[in-house]
C-alpha cells in the first residue's frame, strides 16, 4: 500500500509517498523534471513489499510547502541539503539513494559530499556531473543535446510550455509515459508558481567540475534512446566512481526509464541494494 506523507523540515513540509515497514532498510527516491515523486510509484510499492522502507518526496519547488520565490534558492547546496533534511526527519542516519534526471544530479552530489550517509547510490539517466560537463565541452553531440538547459532559463518558457493544454510539456515525454501520469504531472505544474519553481532548478545552474569521484557503491543506468544524455558522458562516468561500480545500458529505451520500463529498473535497483 502506498502511503501519503508530509515530511516536516526547517525548510517546510515536503510531500511524499512511501511503502514498507517503518523499520525496513531505508531507500530514498529523487524525481526529475518535469515529474514528481509519483514517478516512483512502482519502485516504491515493490521495494516496500520486499521489506524496504521506500520513500519518494516532491523536491524543492514541487512541494507547495517548500517553494521559494527566487531562483538562487534552488542551487545544488540547497537541493542536497533537502535530501539530508528529509532523511533526518525520517530518522535515517544511513540510507540508499536513487535518483532520475535532476534527481540523479542531486544524488551524485549528495554521494560525493556525504558518502558516510549513503549505503548505495543508483543514478538513472543522468551521468556523473563531471563526465557530463566534460562531454558538453568536448563532444558536439552532447553540446547540442544540452542547449535546452540554457534556453529554458528564459522568462517566456513557462507560457510556452503551458500553452494549448501544455502541449509542449506533454511532448517531452515522447509518448513513453502513461497518459495518466502525464496528466498528473501537467496538473501539478499548472498550479500557480509550480512550473516557475521547477524551472528555477535550471536557472540556478548545474553542478560541473567541482564534483569529484564518488566512493559509495554505485549503479548507473543509461538508455540508448535518451535524448538528453549521449554515450560520451554515459561511458565517461566510470572514470568518476572510485567505489564499486556497475553500469547498465538499456537498449531502445527513452529518457523516461522509471515509467517506460518500471519492472526492469526495479529489478536492477533491487539487485544493487542486495550487493
Amino acid at each position: 500500500m502506498i502511503e501519503q506523507l508530509g515530511v516536516e523540515t526547517a525548510e517546510g513540509v515536503f510531500d511524499a509517498i512511501a511503502a514498507g515497514p517503518a523499520d525496513g532498510r531505508p531507500v530514498l527516491f529523487l524525481h526529475g523534471f518535469p515529474e514528481a515523486a509519483v514517478q516512483w510509484e512502482h519502485q516504491v510499492a515493490v521495494l516496500g513489499g520486499q521489506g524496504y522502507r521506500a520513500v519518494a518526496f516532491d523536491q524543492r519547488g514541487y512541494s507547495p510547502g517548500v517553494r521559494p520565490d527566487h531562483h538562487r534558492e534552488y542551487g545544488m547546496d540547497s537541493l542536497v541539503g533537502d535530501v539530508l533534511a528529509v532523511a533526518d526527519a525520517l530518522g535515517w542516519s544511513c540510507f540508499d539513494l536513487v535518483g532520475h534526471d535532476w534527481g540523479a544530479a542531486v544524488a551524485w552530489c549528495a554521494a560525493h559530499e556525504h558518502p558516510g550517509r549513503l549505503r548505495t547510490l543508483t543514478a538513472v539517466s543522468t551521468p556523473h556531473p563531471r563526465a557530463f560537463a566534460d562531454a558538453v565541452e568536448s563532444d558536439e553531440d552532447q553540446h547540442l543535446r544540452s542547449r535546452y538547459m540554457t534556453e529554458w532559463r528564459s522568462t517566456s518558457t513557462e507560457q510556452r510550455m503551458l500553452a494549448d493544454d501544455a502541449a509542449a510539456l506533454r511532448r517531452m515525454f515522447e509518448w513513453q509515459v502513461p497518459p495518466s501520469k502525464v496528466d498528473e504531472y501537467v496538473r501539478r505544474l499548472s498550479e500557480p508558481g509550480a512550473l516557475t519553481a521547477a524551472l528555477n532548478w535550471y536557472r540556478a545552474g548545474r553542478p560541473g567540475k567541482g564534483i569529484g569521484r564518488v566512493t559509495v557503491p554505485t549503479l548507473y543506468v543509461w538508455s540508448t534512446e535518451d535524448v538528453a544524455f549521449g554515450s560520451t558522458a554515459a561511458f565517461g562516468t566510470a572514470e568518476w566512481v572510485s567505489g564499486p561500480y556497475r553500469f547498465e545500458m538499456l537498449e531502445d529505451v527513452s529518457h523516461w526509464v522509471p515509467e517506460q520500463v518500471p519492472e526492469v529498473l526495479t529489478a536492477l535497483i533491487a539487485e544493487h541494494l542486495g550487493t
